[in-house]
């Protein structure tokens, strides 16, 4: 963290210059959702841009969902949270704008540092706690808090991303077998896709301090299915932990939701241990100590400058006439950009005869488009017009490729979201719609025996290995020469990502959000993952 590009990189090309008016200064990070990004409000005050997955964005429930939490996420207003500050679910992509915290995430603080001390727990678990009061009070629960989800500001903690936290009354997507959230931090009811309330954000807040106070999780390492198991069947062993920290610790993990502390009472607990300290407010200078250096935020991106102008119009006379003349000279510059093209073709540029019609055909049409933009749009409008897809005059001035659509460029596949698929012993997945089938006749099928797989009788299954974020190009590639038509899910784990290839074309992917495979003998074992299909791919 003393180094501002472990925290900033540079974007890169396929990210936009400009979300809704703000200018993206850097990329901060790639989550689950979306891209994250550097921003700045018209005041210069940072912000983080987090842009939404196309395929997710292209899904009108979860525009309604995201609709749906956006509005309950404004109402949140807490000193230890991340305020909202704007969004657009209707946008192309659905976005959201949450103020900057110049900090490290606690878990990238305990990895430079190794555990807090004491003190510094308590005044995280106070802080947190508070946190939790303010987005309860807001009617959500976050359920997915964990140390990276934690900011440490000069201040103090911040509770971040609300992405994937659901309005408390959101009972229609709060359906059996769904578990959202990172494995090593759920609490027992969510790791077995039980009920999710607000004290299942309480457990994670007592894991989230244990890990502050060890440097590792509470419930050790390993693959996903053994953490969950051991949340769910076995007691925490507390005895690593300091002996001040482990009554509240314990609170906070009690497998009965209802034995939990609340929020409120951790606040009051910790202020109790911390005595003088608190009243004295000695927090800021521990998360000096424990932030580290603060890192230099890049300024705000400025707008960029036109190389030519037009004057300023003193009335509608004179508008009339300096856009005669700026038509006149465009006129004049587009005929001796032509006169020059032709010199330039007689002189071996054979093949492509371009007329002075032409070039102002086209120029009427792209004003009657509106001004160019950057991003997807303006790169399928260049691509269209790149010199591949110029077609030659033929002899009665024509393009010679106008009258034969099937030579035009082809559009790209379409992605179709499918989001929380659930696969297990009596059900499968279709990459052809429908998708979801309630016999083993499907596509793919969910197999436990010694150990659980996913199989296939046509398509090819392969799993992408790299960073998360797999794209159409990424499952090309991770398909090219595969043939295995079966996929142990040993080494699968949530937020793995697995290709598909179907016969007829179609390209799936697979995001796994929970694996359920420890006691692959009882018959209780399940998948659930995000897919995306890319038809005719």
């Amino acid at each position: 963290m003393d180094n501002a590009t472990e925290v900033f990189q540079p974007l890169r090309a396929d990210d936009p210059a400009l979300v809704a008016g703000y200018r993206l200064a850097a990329r901060l990070g790639v989550g689950g959702m979306g891209r994250v990004y550097l921003s700045h409000t018209q005041g210069g005050r940072p912000v983080a841009i987090k842009v939404v997955r196309p395929e997710l964005a292209d899904d009108p429930d979860f525009r309604r969902r995201f609709r749906r939490e956006i509005k309950a996420a404004r109402r949140v207003r807490g000193a230890y949270t991340a305020e909202l500050i704007d969004a657009d679910a209707e946008g192309v992509p659905p976005w959201l704008a949450t103020l900057y915290v110049p900090g490290p995430s606690l878990a990238e603080a305990v990895a430079r540092r190794g555990p807090l001390p004491v003190p510094a727990v308590l005044w995280l678990m106070a802080g947190i706690a508070e946190a939790l009061q303010a987005i309860h009070g807001a009617g959500i629960v976050h359920r997915d808090l964990k140390p990276s989800n934690v900011l440490l500001a000069a201040d103090g903690p911040r509770v971040i991303d609300f992405g994937i936290s659901l309005a408390s009354d959101a009972t229609s997507h709060t359906v059996t077998g769904t578990a959202i959230g990172t494995p090593s931090f759920m609490a027992p009811e969510q790791a077995s896709a039980g009920e999710v309330t607000a004290a299942s954000d309480v457990f994670a807040l007592g894991q989230t301090a244990a890990f502050a106070a060890l440097g590792e999780p509470l419930y050790g390492d390993g693959p996903a299915v053994n953490v969950l198991y051991r949340i769910v069947h076995s007691e925490p062993d507390l005895s690593l932990l300091p002996e001040q920290l482990r009554p509240l610790v314990a609170r906070c993990l009690a497998a009965d939701p209802e034995e939990r502390v609340t929020p409120a009472e951790v606040v009051a607990w910790c202020r109790q241990r911390l005595g003088p300290d608190a009243d004295r407010g000695a927090g800021p200078s521990v998360w000096r100590e424990v932030a580290g250096p603060e890192v230099t935020v890049p300024p705000p991106v400025p707008d960029p400058t036109p190389v030519h102008t037009l004057p300023l119009l003193a009335g509608p006379q004179s508008a009339g006439t300096d856009v005669r003349r700026f038509r006149r000279r465009r006129t004049a510059l587009v005929t001796g950009a032509v006169v020059t093209a032709g010199a330039l073709l007689l002189a071996g540029l054979v093949g492509l005869a371009w007329t002075v019609m032409d070039v102002k055909d086209r120029l009427g049409h792209r004003n009657a488009a509106g001004p160019s933009a950057s991003g997807p749009a303006a790169s399928a409008r260049s691509s269209a017009s790149s010199p591949a897809s110029v077609a030659t005059s033929g002899a009665d001035g024509r393009a010679a490729g106008a009258a034969h659509p099937s030579q035009s460029a082809s559009a790209p596949p379409r992605a179709v979201p499918y989001p929380l698929q659930w696969l297990d012993e009596k059900n499968s997945l279709d990459i052809e719609e429908p998708v979801e089938r309630k016999d083993r006749k499907g596509d793919v099928r969910f197999v436990c025996g010694d150990s659980c797989a996913l199989e296939s009788d046509s398509s090819v299954i392969a799993m992408v290995y790299g960073e998360p974020g797999a794209t159409l190009d990424s499952c090309r590639l991770t398909l090219k020469g595969a043939d295995s038509h079966r996929l142990p899910l040993a080494a699968v784990a949530a937020g793995s990502e697995i290709c598909v290839k179907h016969p007829s074309g179609d390209i799936a992917l697979l995001v796994i959000q929970v694996k359920s495979t420890a006691l692959p003998e009882s018959g209780s074992s399940f998948l659930t993952a995000d897919m995306t299909v890319w038809r005719a791919a």
